[in-house]
């Protein structure tokens, strides 16, 4: 099949859906009424058509369906309804093997799932939950991770995972604080680490307090955050848990060119960087930067105020710089994995530096940055290519072994995971080449791995 794109229209509360199979040349009206944000191309595998869509289709009388249609002949006859009722609005989720809807009887919210395209069945989650919100937030590893909020909660959701299926779910974590994005959509303080499966973060709301916890196994357990052993100057911290831990702020940027509060990357598994705090609960006055090589095991304290952070060179090099709330004409790199920085300008004058984009692609050297002078002044491009700090390509003597490990439990998600990291301080570009999976174990059973 050649290449297609969709292009939406909109009107209202509904758009136009059109498709395109040659690079945007000609277009195709697919469907006239589609929620926005709420189509979805077939998923290899699963679907049998190449060009089917996935639609959350608005009625003339106002009412919702999931329809499914090609995008080629989407006309009246050739359209299907694999949910045959109506749904909620926005409740349309087509993710993986698995196909979510929402439907209101009674003024109660019943949820239902396809698993690879077969009939619908009810949700079940435990028999005193009365959802009036959920959330998917991933369905990776033949699992369903939602996050529901209860009839008695308001500014807190739950945290289930379900069965292969999607049927059955039971709780991994309560209370999860939510906060209020700038369009009053609803956000929930959770973070899902790229790299490594089944690691987690989130923000509970324990006692009127809200503390950072973070899992290894997808929710099954949880515990606080170690602080560093010093701060910034190598000064002891004295911080015993469980009383006193390490809290992250796990806002995403709703300025898609900023990295936001927390940043992982897949080609860079187990370093993390956040902002945050050290103390009893999560607090946003006198907070600071933190980093971690290792998982989330051990922290390290690297700026004292907020910066943003991107990943140059496969996460070889990060880069930071402050927040756009003050001008400035410097940045921070560091090879080592934020053991140590160093300063570099990248404006002759200070700039509020609105965003960053980063060159795609694998040797991700090139980055722009876009600002302004002043709040009256034109947007200003600075381009930098830091192609010539690597001097070679990286070779197996760059590389070292790390071990994914708990606390030094080593068995993480049922394996025992082995990964290849460039060493620390090697002035080398990566390229494609690199295999960052050495090694994935499966690990013995042990006795609380069992159901009794």
């Amino acid at each position: 099949m050649g290449a297609y794109f969709f292009l939406s229209l909109s009107f209202l509360l509904f758009l136009q859906l059109y498709s395109s199979f040659d690079f945007g040349r000609k277009w195709q009206l697919v469907h006239e009424r589609v929620t926005p944000n709420r189509f979805y191309w077939s998923v290899s595998g699963l679907d049998k058509e190449l060009d089917l869509v996935h639609m959350e289709a608005h009625t003339p009388d106002g009412h919702c369906q999931y329809v499914t249609c090609r995008a080629q002949a989407c006309s009246e006859s050739s359209k299907t309804h694999p949910f045959s009722g109506y749904i909620e609005t926005n409740s349309l989720v087509v993710q993986d093997e698995y196909v979510f809807v929402q439907v209101t009887t009674t003024g109660r919210a019943n949820y239902y799932v396809s698993y690879q395209r077969e009939h619908f069945v009810r949700i079940k989650i435990p028999k005193y939950s009365l959802p009036k919100d959920m959330h998917i937030v991933s369905t990776d590893q033949g699992q369903v991770f939602t996050a529901v909020q209860e009839w008695n909660q308001n500014d807190t959701y739950n945290l289930y995972i379900s069965d292969t299926r999607g049927v059955y779910f039971t709780l991994a974590l309560e209370n999860v604080r939510t906060s209020r994005g700038l369009g009053g959509n609803s956000m929930i303080d959770l973070y899902e680490v790229a790299g490594i499966e089944g690691m987690l973060i989130a923000n509970r709301k324990v006692e009127n307090q809200v503390k950072t916890y973070i899992t290894y196994n997808k929710g099954r357990d949880w515990r606080l955050l170690q602080a560093p052993a010093t701060d910034l100057a190598g000064n002891p911290i004295h911080c015993v848990l469980p009383f006193c831990s390490l809290h992250l702020q796990l806002q995403m940027s709703e300025n898609p060119y900023l990295s936001g509060s927390i940043s992982t990357k897949s080609s860079a598994p187990g370093v993390i960087m956040a902002t945050g705090n050290i103390g009893s609960e999560l607090s946003y006055n006198n907070v600071a930067m933190f980093i971690s090589s290792d998982a989330g095991n051990n922290w390290r304290q690297i700026f004292e105020e907020e910066h943003n952070v991107w990943f140059l060179d496969k996460g070889g090099a990060l880069v930071a710089v402050k927040q756009p709330t003050v001008p400035t004409r410097h940045l921070w790199i560091s090879f080592d994995e934020g053991r140590q920085w160093t300063r570099h300008s990248f404006s002759a004058m200070p700039l509020f530096v609105d965003g960053v984009l980063v060159e795609a692609g694998a040797e991700n050297h090139i980055m722009t940055f876009f600002g302004h002078f002043s709040h009256r002044s034109e947007w200003q491009l600075i381009k930098i290519d830091y192609k010539s700090i690597f001097t070679r390509r990286c070779t197996e003597g760059d590389y070292q072994t790390w071990h994914l490990h708990n606390q030094g439990e080593p068995c993480i998600m049922g394996q025992k995971q082995i990964y290849m990291k460039r060493r620390p301080g090697n002035y080398c570009m990566v390229g494609w080449d690199n295999s960052r999976i050495l090694s994935a174990e499966p690990c013995i059973c042990r006795a609380h791995d069992f159901e009794w």
